[in-house]
């Protein structure tokens, strides 16, 4: 499995644009991406979730797993290891956000200039 990138989720970057939340809080699609190919441990997801303290992305976690979305595994031998994976339902979950991916990336532009015309309002 490819390591996670840095630059998965730059500022400017669909991703960061879209309107169409997914699951409990913001940071929660981000995540659900960054699992898509694998399980992965929390420095794993720290690389390209980096604007996200650890806290918050801590939280993000916990709340995807009580939602039944990804699933926790924490091993202690030879070393302590926890790693976080999608379960079925988190799997599904793919096909509506990379259809909502799609659609920002194919509205773009209007939603860059409504962005910025109300930063020009405010």
């Amino acid at each position: 499995m490819e390591p996670l990138r840095a630059d998965m989720f730059d500022e400017i970057c669909p991703s960061t644009l879209n309107p169409i939340r997914f699951g409990n809080d913001k940071w929660a699609g981000l995540v659900i991406r960054c699992l898509e190919d694998g399980p992965r441990r929390f420095s794993e997801l720290r690389i390209p979730l980096h604007r996200v303290t650890p806290k918050v992305l801590t939280q993000s976690l916990r709340l995807l797993e009580r939602d039944g979305l990804i699933h926790r595994t924490e091993r202690t031998t030879p070393v302590r290891r926890v790693d976080y994976a999608l379960t079925p339902l988190g799997q599904s979950f793919l096909a509506p956000m990379q259809a909502a991916c799609e659609w920002t990336a194919t509205h773009w532009t209007e939603l860059l200039d409504a962005r910025e015309d109300a930063s020009i309002r405010n």
